[in-house]
């Protein structure tokens, strides 16, 4: 989930799906302020890959920021991209008030909240997009140098479509599933979704038995998306569970391991002032 902060000072708001939909879940309508530019891919629009021309905003608190974060870190763009940490206006009123011109610069009498994480454009002051999946995409192909010296090669095209389908596994079964489990107030629906998310996780933990990665021997965008949901799982939607759910959340061995593993890599980190200390701008 994206992190919104509204144009008007005060709290920041999560925006999440109801736990519990009292039919079959359908998809959440799409979000009214969307940008989904893309680098590279319409260069009659403007937006070339240039290095220093790029800005990124991040969120504190954000899973969908720290995937971003952890992206720059194993692709080496920390000094290509810059990065700026926004928080609600009374916390970071200086980035929030760019990030809210940005916004304005895009979107015509712009009124609507300010989302992170977003990539704007420093030469004209606009959103490129704030649109998760697209930001990694052109991190990885278009801004990075494709897999240099000690650099992974995140997305490499031939696994593209199985990189895609674990991220949405990842949001059905593991994040979307665990906060079911946890806040549901339907017994039913709490017992479907655990069991939905023990099953995923099942699938996953075979998978980490056989190969040191998520999609084999190579690490890619892939393991981005699931140590964070992991993290996000252990950190955060676990609380929420009884004892007992949470105890067979645990057992997962493979899984752990694979945490405790990717967490000694310096790219991986389970918070962004953590990742950016003095580097924040």
């Amino acid at each position: 989930m994206s992190e919104t902060f509204p144009i008007s000072s005060g709290p920041a708001a999560l925006l999440d799906p109801d736990p519990c939909p009292p039919g079959p879940r359908i998809a959440p309508p799409a979000a009214p302020h969307r940008v989904r530019s893309r680098i590279g891919v319409d260069l009659a629009g403007g937006f070339y890959p240039v290095p220093h021309r790029y800005r990124l905003y991040l969120s504190a608190s954000c899973p969908l920021s720290l995937r971003v974060s952890i992206t720059l870190d194993l692709l080496g763009l920390r000094d290509t991209v810059a990065t700026t940490l926004v928080g609600p206006p009374d916390d970071t009123p200086e980035a929030f008030a760019a990030l809210r011109g940005a916004y304005e610069a895009t979107w015509h009498r712009y009124g609507g909240p300010v989302d992170a994480p977003a990539l704007c454009d420093g030469w004209t002051g606009r959103v490129v997009s704030n649109h998760t999946p697209d930001i990694l995409r052109d991190l990885a192909g278009q801004l990075s140098n494709h897999g240099g010296p000690g650099r992974p090669r995140l997305r490499p095209a031939p696994r593209a479509t199985d990189i895609d389908a674990l991220r949405e596994l990842l949001d059905e079964d593991i994040t979307h599933a665990a906060r079911q489990a946890g806040t549901a107030h339907e017994a039913q629906c709490r017992d479907v979704s655990l069991e939905r998310l023990l099953t995923a996780l099942g699938r996953l933990d075979r998978r980490l038995a056989v190969a040191p990665y998520a999609l084999g021997d190579e690490l890619t965008a892939a393991d981005v998306d699931l140590w964070v949901a992991l993290v996000q799982l252990d950190t955060e939607h676990r609380l929420h569970l009884d004892a007992d759910a949470a105890q067979r959340v645990s057992r997962h061995e493979q899984l752990r391991a694979y945490v405790r593993r990717l967490h000694d890599h310096p790219a991986f980190h389970t918070t962004i002032p953590e990742a950016l200390q003095d580097d924040v701008s």
